[in-house]
C-alpha cells in the first residue's frame, strides 16, 4: 500500500475527484488502481470562502515498486506504516497466584484501556470503581442537574466511564504516538460501537450518550475476557510493605491481595490523593488552569469560522482555538471546547461549584462553550504538594457562595465583565446551566491575576473570532478541574518512584490529557505490568521446579 499526503480537493468536489487526484498524483492508468481508502480527512478554513478538503490516502496500485522508485524525493507518496497493534505478552495462567491478578482502580478512558490490554492478554484484572455503572450513574448525574441532589460517589467526576463520558467526546491529542497507541485506542472503540469515522476524520468526537453504550460494551469485552468489575467499590488505603505494594482495602473493609496496582482515579480523586501522600508515595504538585466558561450562539462561531459554508454537513459545528499572553505575564487560552453543547454541572463534593462542558454527537444544541482558562504554576499555590487542591476547593466553595448556595453558578455577561461591573438580565445568549446561573460580578470567583488576565484576553480574542466579546455572551464559574494539580511521578518501567507494583496512570496521575491521551496511557502502563507480571511469573515456575 501507498500513502498519499495533502492531497487537497474543494470541499464540494464531484465523488470521483479522490480518484481523479490519485491518478494524476502517481501518474498511472486507471487500470493500474486496485483500491484506495481515506485514512485522515481534515479541512483547511483559512481562507473562509475557499474552504478545500485535506486527505490522507492509503492506495493500492498493481505499481507500487515503480511508483516510490519513481517517486522516491516526494514526501508525499510513502510506503504505508504499519500502524497495528503488535503487543504480545500473553499472562502464563498456570502460574500467576493471587497477588499477581493486577488490579486497576477505577473505569476512566485510562483504567479501562488498561484493563481491556490486560484482559486481552489473559491477566484476568480486577477493576475497581467507587461509582456506580455507566447507566445508574447517568440517572444520579443528570438528576444532579435537575436540582435534585448531589451523590458524591455517583456524579459527572465519578462513575464508569470517568470524567470524559460527560463531554464531548473529543478524541484528538497533541501526544507524540509513534507507536501508534491511539489507533488502538480508535479501533477499539469502534469495536465497541463507535461510528468509523473516527479513524478518519480529523479531530473525531462520540458524544455523551453514544459514549455511555461504548464504555457497556467495553465492559464486557473485558468480562468475556476474565476480567471482573466491581462498582461502588471506593479504594480507602493502600497496603505498603517495605516500599512494596501488597494489596488495597475498599471502604466496606474488604482487604484484596495484590502486588500490582495501577491507579486511574481521574483528576478529582482528592481523598485518594490525601490517602496515597499520607502512606508517604512520592507526589508533587503541578501546573493546571482556572477561570470560566464560555457561551456564545453557535451560528456566530460558524460563520465566523466558515463563512458562507456555515452549516456544510462536512464541516459540522465549528470550533475555535484561542491563546493570549497576557501583560501581566500570564497566558490564557480555550479549552474542551464544545461546539453545539451545554456548560454542565461537573461537582464532587457537597457545598462546591465547578463548571464543565459536554456535546451530544450531533453537536446541534444552540450555543457553543468552551473553558476560558488562565495558566497557573505550583508558585501560586506554595508550600505543599497538595496544595493546588487546597486552592480548587477554595474557589469552588466561593462559587457555590456566589451562585446562591443552591448549586446554581455565578454567571456574568461579557460585555458587563470588560466593563467591570454586575450583571443584572440576560440578553440574547440563554446560558445552558443547569441547575441554573445566578447573575451578578465574577470578580471575586478568581484570584485578582486570573481576573485581570481574562478580562484583558476577551477582546483580544475578539480580533480572531468577530463577536467573540459580544455584549451578551454568557461567562459561567467556575471551571477549575482542567487537569490534575498533582503529579504521582514515575520511573521508566511506569512504577512509582518510591513504591513498587503502583504504576500511576493516566490524568489523575499527572499523564494525560483527555480521552485519548488517557487511553493510550493505559495501554501503555498496562503492557508494563504485563511485562512485569510475566517476568514474575517465569521467575516462580523456577522456582517451583527447583
Amino acid at each position: 500500500m501507498l500513502r498519499l499526503t495533502e492531497i487537497k480537493l474543494p470541499l464540494d468536489h464531484p465523488e470521483g475527484a479522490i480518484e481523479s487526484a490519485i491518478l494524476k498524483k502517481l501518474q498511472i492508468a486507471p487500470e493500474a488502481l486496485i483500491r484506495y481508502s481515506i485514512f485522515k480527512r481534515s479541512y483547511d478554513a483559512r481562507k473562509r470562502e475557499d474552504i478545500i478538503l485535506v486527505y490522507i490516502l492509503d492506495v493500492e496500485t498493481t505499481q507500487e515498486k515503480q511508483i516510490l522508485q519513481r517517486l522516491r524525493k516526494d514526501q508525499h507518496v510513502v510506503a504505508t506504516p504499519d500502524m497495528s497493534y503488535h503487543f504480545e505478552v500473553q499472562a502464563p495462567r498456570d502460574a500467576i497466584s493471587e497477588a499477581m491478578r493486577p488490579i486497576v482502580i477505577g473505569t476512566g478512558p485510562c483504567g479501562m484501556f488498561a484493563g481491556l490490554m490486560l484482559a486481552q492478554m489473559g491477566f484476568r484484572p480486577l477493576i475497581l470503581e467507587r461509582g456506580k455503572a455507566v447507566k445508574e450513574r447517568t440517572a444520579d448525574t443528570f438528576g444532579f442537574w435537575r436540582k435534585k441532589g448531589l451523590n458524591p460517589e455517583s456524579n459527572a467526576q465519578f462513575g464508569e466511564g470517568g470524567a470524559g463520558t460527560f463531554s464531548d467526546g473529543k478524541l484528538y491529542s497533541q501526544v507524540r504516538d509513534s507507536q501508534h497507541y491511539g489507533r488502538k485506542v480508535l479501533t477499539e472503540l469502534v469495536n465497541a460501537g463507535a461510528s468509523p469515522e473516527i479513524l478518519y476524520i480529523n479531530k473525531p468526537h462520540i458524544g455523551t450518550f453514544k459514549l455511555v453504550k461504548i464504555v457497556e460494551n467495553i465492559r464486557n469485552t473485558i468480562v468475556s475476557l476474565g476480567g471482573e468489575i466491581r462498582f461502588q467499590s471506593r479504594v480507602e488505603d493502600l497496603d505498603i510493605e517495605e516500599g512494596q505494594v501488597r494489596g488495597v482495602t475498599l471502604a466496606s473493609g474488604e482487604y484484596i491481595r495484590s502486588d500490582y496496582v495501577v491507579l486511574a482515579v481521574g483528576h478529582s480523586a482528592r481523598d485518594t490523593f490525601q490517602m496515597l501522600f499520607d502512606r508517604g508515595v512520592y507526589i508533587e504538585a503541578k501546573p493546571f488552569s482556572i477561570g470560566f466558561r464560555v457561551e456564545h450562539p453557535q451560528s456566530l462561531i460558524d460563520r465566523c469560522r466558515f463563512g458562507t459554508h456555515a452549516g456544510h454537513p462536512l464541516l459540522g459545528a465549528a470550533d475555535y482555538r484561542l491563546v493570549h499572553h497576557c501583560s501581566n505575564g500570564r497566558s490564557v487560552y480555550s479549552f474542551c471546547m464544545c461546539p453545539g453543547g451545554m456548560v454542565v454541572a461537573a461537582a464532587s463534593e457537597p457545598g462546591r461549584v465547578v463548571t464543565n462542558g459536554m456535546s451530544q454527537y450531533s453537536r446541534n444544541e444552540q450555543n457553543a462553550n468552551s473553558a476560558i482558562v488562565v495558566g497557573i504554576t505550583p508558585e501560586d499555590y506554595p508550600g505543599h504538594p497538595l496544595a493546588g487542591i487546597a486552592l480548587q476547593r477554595q474557589l469552588e466553595e466561593r462559587a457555590f457562595e456566589l451562585g446562591g448556595g443552591t448549586y446554581e453558578a455565578p454567571g456574568q455577561l461579557v460585555g458587563d465583565f470588560i466593563a467591570n461591573r454586575p450583571s443584572q438580565a440576560l440578553g440574547t445568549v440563554t446560558p445552558s446551566y443547569t441547575p441554573g446561573v445566578h447573575l451578578g460580578d465574577l470578580n471575586e470567583s478568581l484570584p485578582e491575576y486570573a481576573i485581570a488576565a481574562i478580562r484583558e484576553a476577551l477582546p483580544a480574542f475578539e480580533q480572531q473570532i468577530k463577536g467573540f466579546a459580544m455584549a451578551d455572551a454568557v461567562l459561567t464559574g467556575v471551571e477549575t478541574r482542567t487537569s490534575s494539580p498533582i503529579r504521582i511521578k514515575r520511573g521508566e518501567d511506569y512504577q512509582s518512584l518510591n513504591t513498587a507494583g503502583l504504576y500511576p496512570a493516566g490524568e489523575g496521575a499527572g499523564y494525560a490529557g483527555g480521552i485519548l491521551s488517557a487511553g493510550i496511557d493505559g495501554i501503555k502502563v498496562a503492557e508494563a505490568v504485563a511485562l512485569k507480571i510475566s517476568g514474575g511469573a517465569v521467575a516462580q515456575l523456577s522456582s517451583s521446579a527447583l
